[in-house]
């Protein structure tokens, strides 16, 4: 399967590689950024190795309470950090410091082996999924036992796997361990052929980690933004680009009766950004785009792009409703609302959140969220809320409250990998004796 897999792999990138010459001339993002030939970091110690990885950013910050209870567990140790992206690779150094911080390896046999090397992992642990077959093949062979926490998977993917028949059985059977954010994603698994043995609901981490205080991040973003108290912040967070139209649509007629609003639109892919931006100039809007402001100049434009970073937590700190993107075409399913509503921010999004369905469905269910037919009722939505504020802070107050209630799952997803791997228990001797 390696010599397949390489063969394969590689004459895709060749095939692909006038698009990515193109990209990489244009100043996008690609794979050129996390290359390091044959080499990956080594571990300064002899301690045992727990090979935490995050795809991108939104991962990493998923990993950090898990990490740092992992830690306060397992000080006997050793933990490396992985993640696909640049931008996932600097925030993962930012927030672990002291942690050995490597690029995953592209899933070729020689890459592989390199990094297995290298990094001498007892266990990998993959923050909801990034199912590479060479690579779960690797450690397999190595019998280091995978684990899948926040695990999630979509109607789509699970019948997509089960088209693959005895492959994704093949696949899916070297992950050793699955944690995942509720039932309906548990089905799934077993559905595709995982047993039941190896698959628990423990929740979703993000609720932990989302209350995160971002309170000096906040207040920092607040000035230079220029927003004070007498306005009204519409966060639209992680959006896609019809939803982007569908919004300035809309806050175009609402700020005609509610001159305080302002529209913070966040994309959620950043080589998106400069687009967008080049949009609203199109547009004829006068906007601040974040990443363009002095700092001595508070941005005063009643639209905003959000166009960094690590800061669109702190902007739901700020925010009095949002919208949650990827919701309202088919494409994407969804992003998550639980940042927000663990803010106590009232939020709507689209019909299509199948990666957060049953989140999105308790939310609403307790009142904590709207949840739209389609962009049509959108502007609706935000109307009724700026014409009755208490309206508005109820759903906040709901939202916040059913965060409350789901706390707990950092601990829930440990005590599971506790009892599932036997490296989390064993001593030095039983290692040596091993």
């Amino acid at each position: 399967m390696g010599w397949f897999h390489d063969c394969a792999l590689t004459a895709a990138v060749a095939i692909a590689s006038p698009w990515l010459a193109w990209r990489r001339r244009a100043g996008r993002p690609g794979p050129w950024e996390l290359w390091r030939g044959p080499s990956f970091p080594v571990p300064a110690t002899d301690r045992p190795v727990a090979w935490f990885h995050g795809v991108s950013v939104g991962e990493i910050h998923l990993l950090a309470p898990v990490v740092g209870q992992f830690r306060q567990r397992h000080p006997e140790m050793e933990v490396v950090l992985s993640s696909t992206t640049p931008t996932g690779l600097a925030e993962a150094r930012k927030r672990f410091p002291d942690l050995v911080v490597s690029p995953f390896p592209f899933d070729l046999s020689w890459q592989l082996k390199a990094a297995f090397d290298s990094l001498r992992p007892e266990v990998v642990v993959l923050a909801e999924s990034e199912l590479w077959p060479c690579f779960l093949s690797e450690a397999a062979r190595r019998r280091v036992p995978v684990a899948i926490i926040n695990g999630r998977m979509s109607p789509r993917s699970a019948r997509r796997w089960r088209m693959a028949g005895p492959l994704a059985r093949m696949v899916l059977g070297k992950v050793h361990t699955w944690a995942v954010q509720d039932e309906s994603h548990r089905e799934a698994l077993i559905s595709v052929g995982v047993s039941t043995e190896a698959v628990r609901v423990t929740g979703s981490v993000k609720f932990d980690g989302a209350l995160v205080s971002r309170e000096a991040q906040a207040a920092a973003l607040k000035s230079a933004l220029g927003i004070d108290d007498s306005q009204i912040i519409l966060v639209a967070g992680s959006t896609q680009e019809c939803e982007e139209r569908h919004l300035l649509a809309a806050w175009r007629n609402l700020v005609a009766d509610h001159p305080s609003l302002r529209l913070a639109l966040v994309p959620r892919h950043p080589e998106r950004f400069d687009s967008v931006a080049s949009w609203l100039a199109a547009c004829g809007v006068p906007f601040a785009r974040r990443s363009a402001l002095p700092a001595d100049r508070p941005a005063s434009a009643g639209v905003i792009l959000l166009d960094t970073l690590g800061e669109l937590g702190a902007l739901w700190t700020l925010a009095d409703m949002g919208f949650v993107g990827g919701s309202l075409d088919g494409k994407r399913g969804g992003q998550s609302m639980i940042e927000p509503a663990a803010r106590g921010v009232p939020a709507c999004f689209g019909p299509h959140i199948w990666n957060f369905k049953d989140i999105s469905r308790q939310l609403v269910a307790c009142g904590g969220a709207i949840m739209l037919e389609g962009p049509q009722g959108l502007e609706g939505t935000l109307r009724e809320w700026l014409d009755y504020p208490a309206r508005r802070e109820a759903v906040g107050r709901a939202a916040k409250a059913f965060v409350a209630t789901q706390q707990g799952a950092t601990a829930r997803t440990l005590d599971f990998l506790d009892s599932r791997i036997p490296a989390f228990g064993a001593t030095d001797a039983d290692r040596r004796a091993g």
